[in-house]
């Protein structure tokens, strides 16, 4: 080869300059768009978290006041607390820099405040109203575990030798599940749109109960399969439904509370339907009626649907679905009914709809909602943790025990009376136990509470599976029902109440109801696998087997909470922008760090630190030239 000694012309010199430059102008110009598109994406939060945040006093009277004319709301009393409410929305807890209320509207406010559960009487019927729903769907889920020892039989397909009954088994127990991830959950947003919160908790609750009645008078498995199939119209849109009615009703200070008490209910409704199996195996075919014992059980869960039914509407609607319809006196009406004061209901109306107001000016250019949630980032982090902690939230197990103990307890070898009282005892452990997390929950925190019982959970499902050997009937039966409880015990203070509460807080509020949306239909469709498939799985692989595939996934889930799981306890919206920023390497990298810190210093006592993932921001400006080391300045991080 030939080698040229020619040097580059100036046109050639200056052809390469002139291509450099424009991709260097054509890559600031990209760079320049998504800046913006970033830019406009982080002040979203901020946006949300208080679009009143910069307002001055007059103004905020005078938005108020403009408010109360333009949708018609009252007359002068009614405009005064729209002043008022206008500015004690910017901050509630300012309430006393407020110019012109009166001694009465100060003392509700302060009330309101220092005694939160302090409500009026029609908002404790909403927490009963959001309550007795919680406890239809626990019912409508467990009344079949007893039932099933008595219908599987007589319908034909208790055969666990034969693949084609294991099978039909799984699929009659597992349809309004299978509903729910496929076909309820999706109805929620219309019927929201066309019969308000109110009528579809009615038409749920009345699908409950015609699909419980309906149960109870099937003859065959298709027919079983078809009336539980039903029952999945109830119970998917009531389960996305009752909570977002229950945070469109409740003051702040009691909201997150409410939140936490829908797994505590249905945990209560769950102890019910064991109950109503226990009640009812004693009663005897009579009046030529075959399994009127199991007919009675399945119908039993009807009763608080029926109830839910005719006291819902003695409940207001919810005022934002008003607003949503453009009914803003209604709104208004409906709120007067649920504060003591009119003052109170302007704040929250207001705020409510200044807050609807900056989700609608919210548009990110260029995206949809849903890609949003895979493409940015941020909003992908909260998803992958979302969907880990409701996917662990049926592989942990505890659906197999709600859903099937009595046929396992049976397997090791209890009676049918003793294996449905058994099934009653971790009914009310998984109650009681749930109460708790009301507390633990916010001190010591999502993550926490699941790093620490999920390696808990994986050993009591290892003791309980591997109890199926042991020889003595006695010491059998004890084991076994000593894992199941034990395994209780710790499921309800954490996996239990964490993935909805982790989930309805780690999305961006412009996307959170698609991302919860997303979420409610993971747990069905997970619901729906573990059901179907438990009766294969128990007579391929024997309880023992069964009960070892799911610890099994609980020691999974040990690893995927420490690496992709961050916490999120007490963080404003802005914090956890911050705390979802960080890459999902970096946070995996930090969580074996972690272990290995746990292990140095509580296992082999060794003296260490642990870094810090995140720094908040007024830490990181505060730094300036002083670049002192911060054991000199008298505290260790």
């Amino acid at each position: 080869m030939v080698e040229s000694d020619r040097s580059p012309s100036s046109d050639e010199i200056t052809n390469v300059e002139h291509d450099t430059r424009n991709h260097s102008v054509a890559q600031e110009r990209r760079s320049s768009v998504v800046d913006a598109k970033e830019k406009l994406r982080s002040n979203t939060n901020a946006k949300l978290a208080n679009p009143l945040a910069y307002e001055t006093p007059e103004e905020l009277r005078q938005k108020g006041r403009t408010y109360a004319k333009k949708h018609f709301v009252g007359g002068e009393e009614d405009i005064r607390a729209f002043e008022l409410g206008a500015c004690l929305a910017q901050d509630p807890l300012k309430w006393d820099k407020v110019q012109g209320l009166t001694p009465e509207e100060r003392a509700v406010l302060e009330k309101e405040m220092t005694s939160r559960w302090s409500q009026p009487r029609l908002m404790y019927l909403v927490i009963i109203l959001c309550s007795t729903c919680a406890a239809v769907q626990g019912m409508d889920e467990t009344v079949v575990n007893g039932a099933q020892v008595f219908y599987l039989p007589q319908f034909g397909i208790a055969d666990t030798e034969d693949q084609r009954q294991v099978w039909l088994t799984g699929l009659v127990n597992s349809a309004p599940y299978l509903c729910c991830a496929f076909i309820g959950c999706w109805l929620t947003v219309p019927f929201n749109n066309v019969f308000g919160r109110r009528g579809t908790i009615f038409v749920s609750c009345l699908f409950s109960a015609i699909a419980c009645f309906w149960q109870a008078f099937t003859n065959s498995w298709w027919g079983m399969f078809i009336a539980r199939f039903a029952l999945g119209f109830g119970i998917g849109p009531k389960s996305a439904t009752v909570p977002v009615f229950a945070a469109e009703t409740t003051p702040p200070a009691i909201r997150g509370a409410l939140v936490m008490q829908w797994q505590m209910w249905t945990a209560f409704g769950i102890m019910v339907g064991y109950a109503a199996d226990l009640a009812f195996f004693p009663v005897t075919d009579r009046y030529q009626v075959t399994g009127l014992n199991w007919r009675l059980m399945m119908g039993s869960a009807m009763l608080p649907a029926v109830i839910v039914c005719c006291f819902v509407f003695m409940c207001p609607e919810s005022p934002r679905w008003y607003m949503s319809k453009g009914r803003h006196y209604k709104a208004y009406e409906s709120m007067v009914r649920l504060r003591y004061n009119r003052v109170q209901a302007a704040r929250d109306i207001f705020y409510m709809n200044t807050l609807l107001e900056a989700e609608e000016s919210i548009v990110i250019q260029g995206r949809f909602k849903i890609t949003e949630l895979v493409v940015v980032p941020r909003n992908r982090r909260a998803m992958l943790a979302s969907e880990i902690v409701m996917f662990l939230q049926q592989f942990c197990g505890v659906n197999v025990i709600a859903y099937y103990s009595t046929t396992l307890f049976i397997d090791g070898g209890f009676s049918n009376q003793s294996a449905l009282a058994a099934s009653f005892g971790f009914g009310i452990i998984n109650w009681l136990f749930a109460i708790p997390a009301i507390y633990t929950i916010d001190t010591f925190g999502r993550r926490n509470l699941l790093l620490t019982t999920f390696p808990l959970m994986s050993l009591f499902l290892f003791f309980t599976a591997f109890s199926y050997y042991i020889p003595n009937d006695e010491a059998r039966i004890g084991c076994i029902t000593l894992g199941i409880y034990l395994f209780g015990i710790v499921y309800s203070p954490g996996e239990g109440p964490v993935p909805f509460t982790y989930s309805a807080e780690a999305y961006p509020l412009y996307i959170r109801s698609l991302g919860m949306s997303l979420a409610t239909a993971t747990t069905w469709f997970f619901n729906f696998i573990l059901s179907v498939t438990l009766p294969q799985l128990n007579a391929a692989f024997t309880p023992t087997g069964a009960f070892g595939w799911y610890a099994g996934w609980n020691f999974i889930g040990i690893w995927l909470i420490l690496l992709f799981v961050p916490e999120t306890k007490g963080l404003s919206l802005e914090e956890l922008d911050q705390v979802f920023s960080v890459p999902t390497h970096t946070h995996a990298a930090w969580g074996i760090k972690s272990f290995m810190y746990f292990i140095k210093r509580y296992i082999l006592f060794q003296h260490c630190e642990l870094e810090e993932l995140y720094t908040r921001e007024e830490e990181a400006e505060d730094v300036g030239y002083d670049q002192t080391p911060e054991k000199e300045k008298g505290h260790v991080r």
